[in-house]
């Protein structure tokens, strides 16, 4: 394989990376890259355990002298968000990802680059390859589907984990550590329909180019939503104008701030979409004198094209379907204002369809806070109940509470200060990590998380710049080595 990194050091950690990205792996898809590290582990002679999850741990005994220390568990998660622009072609199912490195960041041609949470990966196999480093026995602890609901940690059988430290290295700000963290769960709400047949023009609305972003770490940012600025325009062309739905569609994860959405409406008399396309056209505007001073690529797009005979959402179904996007609870709802307005609780909207035979609305709600969790959930099943949705929940997982003392988070502070002469943040996030499903599960876990900095994740703009990769490895070595003297 030719690779692309080179000039840092040491040059196997970024060519472990660039492997990874060669192997499809968006969320349950894992299986290439899972059976790609139980052959790494076996052709150094390691310990393997691989489970129909396809979830990974592989173990290797402490260096000279330190072979008695406590082991300690390193962790990270195999699958990626997968997303692309608009009019990008790539196959995630089958295709690696195409890596662009300019002045010192890496990212990817059009696509996530899948350092969330590649560079885990990338950084376990480092730390099990090398032979020269310091360590005690470490763990290293490879999940997958944590991006659609940590339901690889959930399923993992944790008595195949001996040990009570934990770095978890799906943190993403480099000089930060994450010691607490939200809990959250997918929910979904959906409508059976049947569509009745309709002829006319078709008014086609397209929303694009605004910055989305990770709905737990970005969520505070007040960023646009795809799918409440369409909902917007739908509503006001339904008020207004007597055109039929017909299509919906914005976002593909439920855990990303949705960026792009489009949707239709049918008009049987051709003055009527006039009207519409003139309105639509007032609306986009006012919306982008709105937004754009915010995020200067948003765009909306319309047209009409005659002649058309489509299958239409009845109007019923179609008024409850905008009602519900345009209340349903999106954004930040919750703050602690003696912790710097920390979010408490929030929800994203991240998925919204009209299908064939169904509507469906797909929402990531977070908390920190267990009991506000489920009175989000009372909120949700109440706003289901009002506009005749069923509503289900799947993926739940337990936030990560604050622990007032931890060893761990003393070395990484000691070792960050001595290597680079400035303190280490500590905060709590208001995302969810797999640190809270492993302290549950193994008593007495001290756990922090870290990791380099990332930008933009779960978007085609996510990128790594390598300076940090590579100092983030010189002060993972430094704890190890603190770790197994």
């Amino acid at each position: 394989m030719e690779y692309k990194i080179t000039g840092y050091q040491p040059e196997k950690l970024f060519h472990f990376f660039e492997d990874v990205c060669a192997i499809p792996r968006g969320s349950g898809n894992e299986k290439g890259i899972s059976d790609f590290l139980v052959n790494f582990a076996k052709e150094r002679g390691l310990w393997v355990y691989q489970d129909d999850s396809h979830n990974v741990i592989i173990k290797k005994a402490g260096s000279k002298g330190a072979e008695d220390k406590p082991a300690v568990m390193l962790q990270g998660h195999l699958d990626m968000v997968c997303d692309k622009r608009a009019g990008v072609d790539h196959d995630f199912e089958k295709e690696g990802i195409d890596l662009v490195l300019k002045d010192g960041v890496l990212s990817a041609n059009g696509t996530t680059l899948g350092a969330d949470n590649g560079v885990a990966v990338a950084l376990m196999m480092m730390v099990l390859d090398d032979e020269d480093i310091k360590h005690p026995p470490v763990e290293c602890v490879f999940t997958t589907e944590e991006e659609v609901g940590l339901n690889g940690a959930q399923a993992l059988d944790k008595s195949q984990i001996s040990a009570r430290i934990m770095i978890n290295m799906d943190s993403e700000e480099e000089g930060v550590a994450t010691i607490s963290c939200a809990g959250g769960l997918r929910l979904e709400l959906t409508r059976a329909i049947s569509r009745e047949e309709v002829s006319g023009s078709l008014l086609q609305v397209k929303i694009e180019g605004l910055l989305g972003g990770h709905s737990g770490t970005d969520i505070s940012k007040e960023r646009q939503n795809a799918n409440l600025l369409m909902a917007r325009m739908i509503a006001h062309l339904m008020k207004h104008t007597d055109g039929k739905l017909v299509t919906f569609a914005g976002g593909t994860k439920d855990n990303a701030i949705t960026r792009e959405c489009e949707a239709s409406l049918i008009y049987t008399d051709a003055a009527e979409a006039e009207k519409a396309e003139k309105l639509a056209c007032e609306l986009a505007e006012t919306m982008a004198d709105e937004i754009t001073p915010y995020e200067e690529d948003f765009s909306c797009e319309i047209s009409v094209e005659d002649n058309r005979t489509v299958q239409a959402v009845p109007d019923a179904d179609a008024k409850a379907f905008i009602g519900a996007i345009r209340l349903a609870p999106n954004g930040v709802y919750r703050r602690n204002m003696k912790m710097d307005g920390f979010v408490v609780v929030s929800s994203n909207m991240g998925v919204v369809r009209a299908d064939e035979d169904k509507l469906s609305i797909v929402i990531s709600p977070r908390s920190s806070v267990a009991s506000l969790q489920e009175d989000t959930k009372d909120r949700f099943a109440l706003l289901g109940e009002t506009f005749g949705f069923e509503v289900t929940y799947s993926g739940e997982y337990p936030g990560w509470s604050y622990a007032e003392e931890s060893r761990i988070r003393e070395v990484f502070a000691e070792s960050y200060r001595e290597l680079f002469g400035t303190e280490l943040k500590m905060e709590a996030l208001h995302a969810g990590l797999e640190c809270g499903l492993f302290s549950d599960a193994l008593p007495g876990l001290d756990a922090i998380a870290v990791g380099p900095t990332l930008n933009n994740v779960h978007t085609p703009d996510e990128n790594v710049p390598l300076d940090s990769f590579e100092r983030f490895y010189e002060l993972l070595k430094d704890v190890l080595a603190r770790l197994a003297a």
